[in-house]
């Protein structure tokens, strides 16, 4: 070549983008009188597949007068105004026979439709929940799809009383799982799950995954299923009780709001909601960020460039407060990343974070003394 040639190597740090897990994942029935009403559902809810809808109130009018999508639509969208990823199933028609389909079949089938939704919609339901139809098979199912989507399921917890609710929690093990009591409306069961739906993806658009859903205000409600007892100061209360059996319930403290950030992970590390939201975040950000180092040469250049790219995404969510600490390296060591492993193409990376607990409780100790009599005479 008789010139200048012009090399343009590519390394150094990429950004990595943050994931979002404000989407929701929502499993309703739906009918309608026949006529335009019907018509308008249909079109808009066909049975059995996946529709995305970008305005919650917009749709309630295509929702149909039966069924429960339109009210979980509209507690939803009394909190924010999500992204959803909805499936409309059809109960199966009344029959004797004990082997027939029922509705926990069809909610569970159209459970499994949520692993397409990205492929066909282009997003991924993270805040997963079926109100009104979360019976226990299908709350299993939720916690179970939850888990594959890196998601988060909401369900209820079934007992017409405080012992039979905390009775109900030892039938879950799932991280990615809350359980919540009582409803917050007598007419709609689910009313109360649809609005942790809503709430939870207020919360992540407006604060972030590292706060839990309890004790924030939301909107819409007037009043609870069932009476609760609490006492700021007390842990023997019926939400204490609901709490230490790792459910979340509703108290009336300058409005309605949800207290408790427990899930129903038997591994203690992943107790908060916030912690599980928090693991699920990163890996899904980190890997995302580091598609573009997939395939090339392992030198020392992507050694460093791989090191560089994650400490940098964590600093910045550590100033951001969603992560205490954190920090990744690559250890080139014989029992970690040996000359072998490194020739077949493959590398291992580490990182480890210190994820965001929330301020479950303060201890306040009050004590009562006469030395400030002296300040008194003093003054005088």
């Amino acid at each position: 070549m008789h010139g200048i040639k012009v090399n343009e190597p590519l390394t150094g740090t990429r950004p990595i983008v943050e994931s979002s897990l404000a989407i929701l994942g929502l499993i309703a029935t739906a009918t309608a009188e026949a006529g335009e009403a019907a018509e308008a559902l249909n079109d808009a809810f066909p049975v059995g597949e996946r529709v995305l809808v970008t305005d919650a109130r917009a749709a309630i009018a295509k929702a149909g007068t039966g069924g429960t999508l339109g009210p979980a639509l509209a507690a939803i969208a009394d909190q924010t105004n999500p992204l959803a990823v909805v499936v409309r199933v059809e109960a199966p028609a009344p029959s004797e026979d004990p082997e027939a389909p029922t509705i926990d079949d069809a909610a569970i089938e159209g459970l499994e439709l949520m692993l397409g939704a990205e492929t066909q919609l282009g997003v991924r339901p993270r805040i997963l929940g079926a109100p009104g139809l979360d019976t226990q098979p299908v709350a299993a199912g939720l916690a179970g799809i939850a888990r594959k989507l890196r998601g988060f399921a909401y369900t209820r917890s079934i007992g017409d009383n405080v012992a039979e609710a905390v009775l109900y929690r030892a039938n879950f093990h799932a991280r990615e799982q809350m359980l919540i009591w009582p409803n917050t409306s007598a007419a709609f069961a689910g009313d109360a799950i649809a609005r942790a739906m809503g709430l939870r993806a207020r919360i992540d658009n407006e604060v972030g995954w590292h706060k839990t859903l309890s004790n924030v205000a939301m909107d819409g409600v007037t009043g609870l299923s069932h009476d609760v007892f609490f006492d700021l100061h007390s842990a023997d209360t019926d939400a204490g009780l609901l709490n230490a059996a790792d459910t979340t319930t509703l108290i009336r403290s300058n409005g309605f709001r949800f207290w408790g950030n427990r899930t129903c992970s038997d591994e203690p590390l992943f107790a908060f909601e916030s912690t599980v939201r928090t693991a699920q975040a990163l890996q899904d950000e980190i890997a995302a960020g580091l598609m573009w180092a997939i395939d090339k040469p392992i030198t020392r250049a992507l050694i460093r460039d791989i090191e560089e790219t994650i400490n940098a995404r964590l600093r910045q969510l550590i100033a951001q407060g969603r992560l205490i600490g954190g920090r990744a390296w690559i250890d080139l060591s014989e029992d970690v990343n040996p000359p072998s492993a490194l020739a077949a193409g493959k590398l291992a990376v580490d990182y480890d974070y210190t994820p965001c607990a929330p301020a479950e409780s303060l201890t306040l100790n009050q004590r009562i003394t006469d030395r400030y009599y002296a300040e008194l005479s003093l003054a005088a």
